[in-house]
């Protein structure tokens, strides 16, 4: 009996994953659609401070590590993003939909929140200081006490998107 090594196991694996993800599926199994791998420029470890980003469609892109100092994000589509450990000081995202967002450890200083979807966002051990959050949704985010407390302290309105109560939404 042959026995299969770790290597040859993992090498058989990652071979059956390239023929799914190519479109050469096996019997029984559905070919990948390539609607569902999107094309998205990776930002990570860059500088992006001052850049337009407004009203595109960013959905799974990485700004890990990035710098964006300044930068424009209102009405962009961030869903699902990576921003761990970014530097996004007095960037706007006014509108600008970060739901599902990986933001971890990331400076969003003086950021402009208002009208923001924010839902499920992972932001522990990130900076709030001095953000505008009016009429932002955080449903379900996972934020530090002292940002939740910070926010609440400034929070109103309601999301025009979904209807949520900011303060609410923070759970003020």
């Amino acid at each position: 009996m042959h026995r299969r090594t770790p290597t040859s196991w993992a090498l058989g694996l990652l071979a059956s994953l390239l023929l799914t993800l190519i479109g050469v599926a096996g019997p029984g199994v559905p070919a990948a659609n390539a609607a569902d791998f999107q094309d998205t420029v990776d930002y990570t470890l860059t500088n992006q401070s001052g850049k337009d980003f407004s009203g595109q469609q960013l959905v799974n892109t990485s700004f890990a590590g990035a710098v964006g100092k300044g930068a424009n994000f209102a009405g962009a589509n961030l869903h699902g993003a990576i921003l761990t450990q970014g530097a996004f000081p007095e960037a706007n995202f006014n509108g600008a939909d970060l739901s599902d967002a990986l933001m971890d450890r990331t400076d969003m200083s003086h950021t402009d929140l208002r009208g923001a979807v924010l839902v499920g966002v992972i932001a522990s051990g990130s900076s709030f200081t001095g953000a505008l959050v009016e009429n932002a949704d955080f449903s379900d985010a996972l934020l530090d006490r002292v940002d939740q407390r910070l926010l609440c302290a400034t929070a109103s309105g309601t999301n025009p998107i979904t209807g949520a109560d900011t303060r609410a939404s923070l759970g003020c």
